[in-house]
């Protein structure tokens, strides 16, 4: 098939056929947004072309993707940068070849929902509650913490519980919990409902530009596969380039891949790829994880990244 927006150049050779079998890359990623490059890279056929086949998984969170990748399980995984700060501050071997999504100002793919006749309209008035979040202890729910701080409440005065985003909507009508934190495109498909409003954006809490996803593998199979662990760096870059610059034509696949309405998909608000690999959009996260004993000392982002990941920035 033609490729649109092929003029995003690789360097020559990088996809030359050396007539070996190909190699098989199982990747696994939960259904948000993030996983988008991997799977327009593989429907463009771009592995194919640098000798690669794509197995690609759903999982239901960041977190179970990264135990399936340190499990080995799955060779290459979609996984939120906390899930990554939390398993390299207790030893777990992973580490990061290629960068995920950005967090960036007045990007509206996540946020904390209540009920629209719901009497919470900030921070404070949390206290006392029950309050979701995908994963205890993940991205959402660390970020989440330091956001109501920040804002006038209590986050020891509140009771959070695991709730998978495509049931937020359920535990709210059912008043399991009185508010949720989840992203797109679970958090668009709510929204559209009418019945729900989103009251802050806790990402925030920890930065205002950050890093929140990572491809990641095992330091084991990183450093037994260099050529794969280039080779699909080059490619999720690649493709997060064009998936910035082409909703319309990512819209289904995400869509099939989280069984979101497309409609909905290509309403939302998409995340946006970082191009590079920065310490400093991911060493605000391990300074909260610390200042909230996520984790016990602060370390330098760098020690995250594989010596061979593509897209460091220097």
């Amino acid at each position: 098939m033609a490729v649109a927006g092929a003029a995003i150049a690789l360097p020559r050779g990088v996809f030359a056929d050396d007539g070996t079998s190909p190699v098989e890359v199982h990747f696994a990623s939960a259904a948000d947004d993030d996983v988008t490059p991997v799977l327009y890279a593989d429907q463009a056929g771009w592995f194919r072309d640098a000798g690669l086949t794509a197995r690609i998984d759903r999982l239901n969170s960041g977190t179970a993707v990264s135990a399936a990748v340190a499990g080995g399980a799955i060779d290459v995984g979609k996984a939120s940068m906390l899930s990554l700060v939390l398993a390299h501050a207790r030893g777990v071997p992973l580490t990061i070849i290629a960068p995920g999504s950005l967090s960036l100002p007045n990007i509206m793919n996540s946020g904390l929902l209540v009920r629209k006749e719901s009497n919470i309209h900030t921070a404070a008035d949390l206290s006392g509650k029950i309050v979701s979040v995908p994963a205890l202890n993940d991205m959402q729910s660390l970020s989440l913490q330091a956001w109501i701080d920040q804002h006038g409440g209590n986050s020891k005065a509140i009771a959070f519980v695991e709730e998978p985003v495509t049931a937020v909507g359920l535990a709210l009508d059912t008043n399991r919990i009185a508010a949720g934190a989840l992203a797109n495109p679970a958090l668009s498909q709510d929204l559209a409902t009418g019945k729900y409003r989103m009251i802050g954006r806790p990402i925030e809490g920890i930065a205002p530009r950050l890093l929140i996803s990572a491809w990641v593998s095992s330091v084991d199979w990183a450093a037994k596969n260099p050529a794969v662990v280039r080779k699909v760096g080059q490619i999720l870059l690649r493709a997060g380039a064009f998936a910035n610059r082409h909703h319309d034509q990512t819209a289904d696949l995400i869509a099939t891949f989280s069984g979101i309405d497309p409609a909905t998909v290509r309403t939302m608000a998409r995340v946006v790829f970082a191009d590079k690999l920065d310490p400093a959009d991911i060493q605000p996260l391990i300074d909260v994880a610390v200042r909230y004993g996520a984790i016990k000392q602060r370390f330098p982002a760098t020690e995250l990244f594989s010596s061979g990941a593509y897209g460091l920035s220097r």
